[in-house]
């Protein structure tokens, strides 16, 4: 699952990068350490424009027949194999998917000395997640797809988010739900994710920095 990650792209940034009008109105802020129910930019289709808009979404998806918010900390992941089908998912996956703009993120595995924290990045260039929003009266949420890890990322935990390169980006958001939206990126692109162990501050949500996706060295690298 991806249960962590980082962002720290300004929305003028984001907002160039995926040809969106911005209406984030000032809520983007850098963060190291973002975790469920903390509220992120996300790139969706506006009816009302008819254009891509960047917006800020809490992560943590709330179905339109939830009575309680609170269900969204528990649906920060759609898996692929069942959001068509799902309840929860099936009508944003099939209407309203969103693109999710992240420098890398974070699993955890086991090592002989404990749990050990990775980063998953590109190298400083970014990525970009494809996910599903849904909207409550005035609550916007999101959850993020996964699917099962692939090469090396397989290594730190069996499933991961579904990457979207940018020639995928049109697709994902307008494209007729089907399938093939959620084939995972190719091996060749794969490839170019660097695993980085990294320490074990991360694992509490208080922290935040640079200094949390600094290197370290450990005994299981990849």
């Amino acid at each position: 699952m991806c249960g962590r990650y980082a962002t720290t792209r300004s929305s003028a940034d984001l907002s160039r990068l995926f040809e969106a009008f911005d209406e984030t109105e000032g809520g983007v802020t850098v963060d190291y350490n973002v975790a469920p129910t903390d509220k992120v930019p996300i790139v969706r289709v506006s009816a009302s424009r008819e254009a891509r808009v960047l917006t800020v979404a809490r992560w943590g998806l709330v179905p339109p027949w939830a009575t309680d918010p609170r269900i969204g900390s528990r649906m920060i992941n759609a898996r692929a194999e069942t959001v068509a089908s799902s309840r929860a998912y099936a009508q944003s996956f099939e209407r309203r998917r969103c693109l999710v703009p992240v420098d890398g993120w974070y699993e955890w595995t086991r090592s002989p000395t404990g749990k050990q924290a990775f980063y998953m990045n590109m190298n400083g260039e970014g990525l970009t997640m494809g996910g599903i929003w849904s909207v409550k009266g005035d609550l916007l949420t999101f959850s993020v797809i996964t699917l099962p890890a692939r090469g090396d990322l397989a290594k730190v935990h069996d499933r991961m988010p579904l990457l979207l390169p940018p020639d995928r980006w049109s697709e994902w958001l307008s494209a007729t739900p089907s399938d093939d939206l959620l084939t995972p990126a190719d091996d060749d692109y794969l490839s170019t994710i660097e695993i980085r162990a990294v320490g074990s501050a991360v694992g509490d949500v208080r922290n935040d920095g640079p200094g949390l996706i600094e290197p370290i060295e450990a005994g299981l690298l990849f």
